[in-house]
């Protein structure tokens, strides 16, 4: 016995349960030219519980969200997305601003997913992650580690706010809403501080360090460049007639492509850079015995004339060996040893040169210039870390009002 209603149709079976259908509400017909119907997935024990089923089917399509019975049911039950999956879909088509992630980017964060994310949730249905369990693997996954953590924390946050996100998912979220809500998590908290090197260290680490490479030392500590800026420094870039060294390229590293060479990330990195006149006598010397030929040829040549690898600049420690010989140390690493600096990064010369620039009364847009920064956050920190001259300039403003310190 078949029931006919306003919307669809519902008929009692000869099992005594109850089957519910409706015609396609688009019109659509079988290959026989028959109207097409849609069947409920499942008989009914009562009426009630039939008709309850097709006053569901019109909702969804008052709603704009309809789509076959038939299509729903395999979608359901479909094997669910594991994080695992989605994260190395989301990392190859990972863009910023237009522009596909920087090779060095995309190696950290694959490096952050194989380390700290995938261990734990790399097997896990999307829909199953919960805030709960993202509290968890927060408090544990890199306790010890605040950088690591607040990048793992960072980059999952990420993969989820997408998972979530309907456009980006043809109009129909992975997931009801991000997990990942823990206030600061992304942030690692206070910065490492870093202290400057006096002028007396700086002259016993460049003492220490091999000849071919003193000059990256200094020149990281006069001009603010940077390693992979030295690294890519050639003959043609450096201009002693004009005391100006052009920086136009640099060298990145990265495990998924290697060794390049490329413009700098942003239009402010492309730079000149003034030769303070007290090493330029260093710089044309080293020129001239160190660098190779040619106007294509490194200022700072590794092995067999290619990029000077890391490794070949920082050396290693010296070791004190009991019974044994002491290991010889040398480089970087070395050096400042001697200097009494092993918490000095090569990058902090980059620091205390912008400082030192502040200091002497540089401007934001002069820091910017210097530095190759295209945002003023960067440069602000330098004059922050030279705010003693606040002292200084109040001084000499009351000395302007006729104030004498012999007086006091």
């Amino acid at each position: 016995m078949v029931e006919r209603r306003q919307f669809g149709q519902i008929m009692r079976l000869p099992s005594g349960r109850y089957q519910a259908r409706y015609a396609d509400p688009k019109g659509r017909v079988t290959e026989a030219g028959k109207r097409l119907r849609h069947n409920a997935p499942h008989t009914f024990t009562t009426k009630g519980d039939a008709e309850a089923w097709l006053v569901d089917e019109r909702r969804l399509l008052s709603a704009g969200t309809w789509s076959p019975p038939a299509v729903r049911l395999m979608n359901s039950s479909a094997k669910p997305v594991t994080l695992g999956d989605y994260a190395q879909g989301w990392l190859a088509a990972r863009k910023v601003k237009g522009q596909p992630l920087a090779d060095r980017t995309r190696d950290h964060y694959q490096d952050l997913l194989d380390r700290f994310i995938l261990p734990t949730f790399g097997e896990v249905p999307l829909t199953d992650i919960s805030p709960a369990a993202v509290a968890h693997w927060y408090d544990t996954a890199a306790a010890d580690r605040p950088t690591y953590q607040a990048h793992a924390y960072s980059l999952l946050r990420a993969i989820m706010r997408t998972a979530a996100d309907p456009t980006k998912n043809n109009g129909t979220p992975l997931i009801p809403y991000n997990p990942c809500g823990i206030s600061g998590g992304g942030s690692a908290g206070g910065k490492r501080k870093i202290k400057p090197a006096t002028v007396d260290e700086i002259l016993t680490i460049v003492q220490n360090m091999p000849t071919k490479h003193r000059l990256m030392v200094i020149l990281a500590d006069s001009c603010a460049l940077r390693f992979g800026e030295l690294s890519e420094l050639r003959r043609m870039d450096v201009d002693t007639k004009n005391a100006v060294i052009h920086i136009r390229r640099s060298v990145v590293r990265s495990k998924s492509a290697g060794v390049v060479a490329k413009a700098p990330k942003s239009e402010a990195g492309i730079r000149d850079v003034p030769i303070p006149p007290d090493i330029l006598d260093l710089v044309i010397e080293h020129r001239r015995q160190h660098a190779a030929p040619g106007l294509q040829g490194l200022m700072f040549p590794g092995a067999n004339g290619s990029h000077l690898a890391p490794s070949a600049f920082y050396g290693k420690v010296s070791k004190k060996r009991r019974g044994k010989p002491d290991t010889r140390g040398w480089g970087w690493y070395e050096a400042r040893r001697l200097a009494g600096r092993e918490d000095l990064r090569f990058h902090d010369l980059r620091h205390g040169a912008l400082t030192e620039a502040a200091r002497h009364g540089a401007t934001l847009a002069e820091l910017m210039a210097l530095g190759g920064h295209s945002t003023s956050y960067a440069a602000m920190r330098y004059q922050q870390a030279a705010s003693d001259r606040l002292a200084e300039l109040a001084r000499k403003r009351a000395e302007a009002r006729g104030w004498r310190a012999d007086t006091h």
